[in-house]
């Protein structure tokens, strides 16, 4: 079955075309402020702007012919609602244009998904680590649980707003990335563990207050060990917890090269396997939620449009897992 995924939760819309056993094509479109961060209704209009050329180009990508899909599926949640409301619609539109079922995804889950199946873990626990999303995700009793997460604001927005604040562009995490290699020294910032959980604005708030003083690399450095070093704890935690000897990461901040390499230290001082797809499909893409959405309809799941309105606090942990 041949299957397109939309999605569009926040800054990137992309599509992705899934055949059942391999992804076919992925194209993407980021908006990119001019300054500032992400406004809802402008990072909406870009994905409107963009749809029907990131269509396209996912199309030609593929090899297929618009009668050759036979599946829409779409980011239903969670996300920016003005964002998720223009992908919903696109997905709409192809489905009863070309009167195909459709399929909406919940966008944390298909991250697990997309990362299993690239990587070949079997049944990690996921650090999900991203801009709006700071979670620690386990398969426990039929749904993916979440053991661990963020009490404020995710990983990737604590970056970019101590970016924004610095006169540094969007996005900031990957600037923050290079600031930091060339740190020389830490400085000591709030360490925020609540049990599994973590909270990133203590860190925040004192990192902006030592700019005054100290080196942009420095923070930059100091920033990353605290907050990667805390999440490496609570997902250690959990996997000690749930006797799990796997870990996987997703999410845009999964592609820091220093997170990658803290969490498979901890990995392997464990004795686990360590899992992180390659960045183009950490971030959000399109094509996992055509595969999340292969993977629910060959399941059994049926959605009428009357279903896929967008839900911008859907959780992970509200979905069976009908297809593990």
């Amino acid at each position: 079955m041949n299957v397109i995924g939309i999605e569009g939760t926040a800054h990137t819309f992309s599509v992705g075309i899934f055949n059942g056993r391999e992804i076919l094509s992925l194209s993407s479109k980021a908006f990119r402020p001019e300054k500032g961060g992400i406004h809802p209704r402008e990072a909406a209009d870009h994905h409107a702007s963009v749809s029907g050329e990131i269509i396209r180009e996912a199309m030609e990508k593929s090899g297929l012919n618009a009668e050759d899909i036979e599946l829409v599926a779409f980011s239903q949640g969670p996300g920016l609602g003005p964002c998720l409301r223009v992908a919903a619609t696109v997905a709409r539109t192809i489905s009863i244009y070309r009167n195909i079922p459709i399929v909406g995804v919940n966008h944390c889950i298909a991250h697990m998904e997309i990362g299993k199946l690239l990587t070949g873990a079997r049944d990690p626990v996921m650090l999900y680590a991203s801009g709006g999303n700071t979670q620690v995700i386990a398969l426990a009793g039929g749904r993916y649980r979440v053991f661990g997460e963020t009490m404020d604001i995710g990983i990737g927005n604590m970056l970019d707003k101590f970016a924004r604040e610095s006169g540094i562009p969007f996005p900031g995490g990957p600037e923050i990335e290079k600031l930091a290699l060339r740190g020389e020294k830490y400085l000591p910032l709030p360490y925020s563990v609540r049990g599994m959980d973590v909270s990133f604005s203590g860190l925040l708030t004192a990192a902006l207050h030592l700019r005054k003083r100290e080196r942009a690399e420095d923070i930059a450095y100091s920033i990353q060990e605290t907050a990667f070093a805390m999440l490496t704890e609570v997902t250690e935690r959990a996997m000690a917890h749930l006797e799990k000897d796997e870990v996987l990461l997703g999410g845009g901040v999964a592609c820091n090269k220093r997170l990658r390499e803290m969490v498979k230290t901890m990995a392997e001082e464990r004795g686990a396997g360590f899992h992180a797809p390659d960045c183009k499909y950490c971030v959000d893409n399109g094509a996992m939620i055509a595969l999340l959405g292969h993977r629910m309809y060959e399941a059994g799941c049926r959605m009428k449009i009357e279903d896929t309105v967008v839900r911008q606090r859907f959780r992970t942990d509200e979905v069976d897992v009908i297809w593990d």
